[in-house]
């Protein structure tokens, strides 16, 4: 079987994975380490399910914080595609069961007005692109079994990507100190994550640059309108049915969630 063939075998057993029976990690089935490989099934997915009529609004960057590194063994930030159906209300109660092994964590998100499009962008690059910064939870998931992954897994899976939720105020950058933002996320009243924007590669917006140059190279670059979640504040929290957590980045706003 030739590589692309791989490929598009492994994109669809991740595809079928939705349905709610996870897989085997995929990484014994890739070269060492095959990163692009990993991000050619990605893009082969989301090719796939743009076709089938889901909007593309932005990108999110995973692994960002160490803490989140070791927890799931891998030593780089990768990047996935938010979708418009992947955007939950801050009223909307979760069902069981739409993403597969759910995990919640804390980050900042930003919209952007400008395009990013160079391959070597510096933080001034981004400064100029990002309009508004807000609070913000992501639920991850994923479609290997008993989230054994390693950076190919998770690649090819999306970042391990599920739903998200954006909470406010909605800020300008002018005076918001992003590395000193202080993160807490409770769980009915109890502490479950804590952490800083330093957390995020040092300063989201470190994370936010790293992210437009590897799109930009590989010419999918960051677009005005987009939504980019820049990565986790703290560790990530496994949920459970009738969870309810609210997250407050201190100097940027509040977070909430709920699950059916």
């Amino acid at each position: 079987m030739n590589q692309q063939a791989k490929h598009s075998e492994l994109a669809a057993q991740i595809r079928a994975a939705y349905a709610g029976i996870p897989i085997a990690p995929i990484r014994p089935q890739l070269p060492d380490l095959d990163v692009d490989g990993a991000y050619a099934i990605q893009q082969e997915n989301t090719a796939h399910w743009e076709e089938e009529g889901r909007r593309a609004v932005g990108s999110k960057i995973g692994l960002t914080s160490r803490v989140v590194q070791k927890q799931l063994g891998v030593d780089r930030p990768d990047f996935g595609v938010l979708f418009a159906d992947m955007i939950v209300g801050e009223d909307e109660p979760v069902a069981a069961g739409r993403v597969l092994q759910p995990k919640i964590e804390a980050e900042v998100a930003f919209l952007l007005d400008r395009d990013v499009d160079v391959e070597a962008p510096t933080v001034a690059d981004v400064l100029r692109a990002v309009a508004y910064a807000m609070p913000a939870l992501e639920i991850v998931g994923s479609r290997i079994t008993n989230w054994d992954i390693g950076i190919v897994d998770t690649v090819a899976d999306n970042a391990s990507s599920g739903l998200f939720i954006l909470g406010g105020p909605v800020r300008r950058l002018n005076g918001l100190d992003l590395r000193a933002l202080q993160m807490q996320m409770t769980r009915k009243d109890e502490v479950v994550s804590k952490g800083t924007g330093a957390a995020c590669l040092g300063n989201p917006l470190n994370a936010m640059a790293w992210l437009a140059g590897e799109l930009a190279r590989r010419k999918r670059p960051l677009r005005a309108g987009d939504v980019v979640l820049s990565g986790a504040l703290g560790p990530m929290v496994p949920v459970n049915p009738g969870d309810a957590f609210e997250a407050n980045i201190a100097g940027l706003g509040t977070v909430s969630a709920r699950f059916a």
